[in-house]
């Protein structure tokens, strides 16, 4: 029997993602310890464009990873964990991620594509994800440290940088000085 016909029967000839019945093939995930079966899952030409293509990745289409993650099988929950990674913009995913579990040498299989490495995500004090370049309103007065300036409340600083390893400091121009701004005392404008 080859792998094709084993992972036909194994899934139900059904993608292992998405439950589609469609334009099924095998697909080996990649930078996997081994190959074959254990190592391999059957996906619909639509799940396998998108994780070919990041480009190509709708946040809907990926809302069935929440029963694939559950899947008793190791290449399945791998791929619905590197998924997941990527999709963390969405607001739906975190909760998922959170009750997600790997055994250690699944983690490390599924970390292996560097989707795993952890992101910085920077929000403001409501909770909006910032991004380099934003725009955001100080809700604070605040004392820049080693100078008498004080950012007052309301300023807004254009055209902001966030800090790559730190999610809880941005920078950005107060009159004219480079400072560095705690995001809890800023607002998305």
């Amino acid at each position: 029997m080859t792998v094709k016909e084993e992972l036909d029967k194994r899934s139900g000839s059904k993608c292992e993602l998405c439950n589609s019945t469609t334009n099924l093939s095998a697909y080996d995930i990649p930078k996997s310890p081994n190959s074959g079966l254990d190592y391999s899952i059957y996906l619909c030409d639509s799940c396998k464009e998108q994780i070919e293509d990041p480009d190509k990745m709708d946040g809907n289409h990926w809302r069935c990873l929440n029963d694939s993650m559950w899947s008793e099988t190791e290449a399945v929950k791998v791929m619905a964990w590197r998924l997941l990674q990527r999709l963390q913009n969405q607001d739906w995913t975190q909760d998922l991620l959170e009750m997600f579990y790997l055994e250690d040498d699944t983690l490390k299989w599924a970390k292996a594509s560097g989707d795993g490495e952890e992101k910085v995500i920077h929000k403001d004090s409501n909770g909006n994800i910032l991004q380099a370049g934003d725009s955001v309103v100080l809700i604070k007065s605040l004392d820049v440290k080693g100078s008498s300036l004080t950012a007052k409340r309301g300023t807004v600083v254009r055209k902001i940088a966030l800090v790559e390893d730190n999610p809880e400091h941005i920078e950005g121009k107060v009159e004219g000085q480079q400072i560095v701004i705690l995001t809890k005392f800023v607002k998305k404008s």
